[in-house]
């Protein structure tokens, strides 16, 4: 049984990970399936939205606690394993905005401290009703650092620091209001509606998704001044693109576009 199934319908790719009795946990395997697969969609033009999700109980608990423990063993105590460890899951994450393709958590369960930066790393996220989410890791003496760095990247800062610090769960409803998921839909409509979300985004110009997903990253980063130079070039680009030029043509003479890509 893989640790990391994919099943790909029409333009959509759905990766689900299946390690129920770990929790899905962010163990060394899991990791580097999932980078495994990210690497593969980097270039398959096939695919144009990713939706993620997991088996069993919960979406995603975070790293793999038992495996960190066993790390320590070394003489070093774990620091390299722990430095290692970190990196790859740092990679794995930043890998997720780099892709051309949208992915879309599809959280049920819980989502806790990494698997809470897994859903607050993907570009966007559909939670069933009573679905729980937290950086707790606080609440065994280890401070979420790392799934800090996404959570504060799309909940308001003090908010993301209430939950780093007590340790503290928020629910689907409040998850949405903070901005950290999409939306709350409830258990029994989960797939339907992510599923719903992902064909229209694979419906759309799969060339201008991707210029678009990595400026939207990249403007993010800069000064204002410079993120409007920056995305005028963008849009000079994109504007130049022969589905483009189809697409606004379609438009105008009020049709459907008969794009290559």
């Amino acid at each position: 049984m893989a640790i990391l199934e994919r099943n790909d319908k029409g333009a959509v790719a759905h990766l689900h990970m299946n390690a129920p009795e770990r929790l899905n946990a962010l163990s060394d395997e899991m990791l580097a399936a999932l980078q495994d697969e990210f690497d593969q969609l980097k270039n398959d033009q096939s695919v144009r939205a990713v939706i993620l999700s997991g088996s069993g109980k919960a979406f995603c608990a975070g790293h793999d606690l038992k495996q960190m423990t066993a790390g320590r063993q070394a003489e070093d105590g774990g620091k390299a394993y722990f430095k290692d460890l970190f990196d790859r899951c740092a990679r794995m994450m930043m890998t997720v905005q780099q892709l051309p393709q949208p992915v879309i958590a599809q959280v049920h369960g819980i989502a806790t401290a990494a698997g809470c930066q897994l859903v607050a790393t993907c570009d966007l996220a559909i939670a069933a009703e009573g679905t729980k989410f937290g950086v707790n890791g606080v609440n065994i003496g280890l401070f979420c650092s790392t799934p800090m760095v996404a959570v504060s990247r799309n909940i308001p800062r003090k908010q993301a620091f209430e939950m780093l610090t007590t340790g503290q769960f928020i629910d689907a409803a409040r998850a949405e209001e903070l901005g950290l998921i999409n939306r709350a839909v409830p258990a029994e409509d989960l797939a339907t509606e992510t599923a719903a979300l992902a064909e229209t985004l694979a419906g759309k110009l799969g060339a201008a998704v991707k210029v678009g997903k990595q400026a939207f990253y990249q403007q993010m980063q800069m000064p204002l001044d410079q993120a409007y130079a920056y995305t005028g070039d963008v849009m000079v680009e994109n504007m130049l693109y022969r589905d483009t030029e189809e697409g606004i043509a379609a438009f105008i003479e009020k049709r459907d576009p008969d794009w290559t890509q």
